[in-house]
């Protein structure tokens, strides 16, 4: 699966975990994650590839200690999986 649609994926269940996704052309600066007065905050930088701005919606989802697996798109949840796996 190509990285965009993973993406989209990612996006949707960081949504669904009740983050606001927000969208920035940052220049390279890169994205993340943070709470602000009690509210899941995930900034992407628009300038960066596909593949960056997943790994930091990957980031954020692995921080999410009551997500649902078993709702995961079986690719995505593969993707969160490995990235657990490098971490460790």
């Amino acid at each position: 699966m190509h990285n965009a649609k993973l993406l989209s994926l990612a996006l949707e269940a960081a949504r669904s975990a009740g983050y606001e996704v927000r969208e920035e052309i940052l220049d390279g600066a890169g994205g993340g994650h943070c709470t602000i007065r009690g509210k899941k905050c995930l900034l992407l930088d628009m300038t960066q590839s596909h593949r960056e701005q997943l790994s930091d919606t990957l980031d954020a989802l692995r921080a999410e200690p009551a997500l649902n697996l078993g709702t995961l798109h079986p690719l995505l949840l593969a993707n969160l999986q490995e990235s657990l796996s490098k971490v460790a």
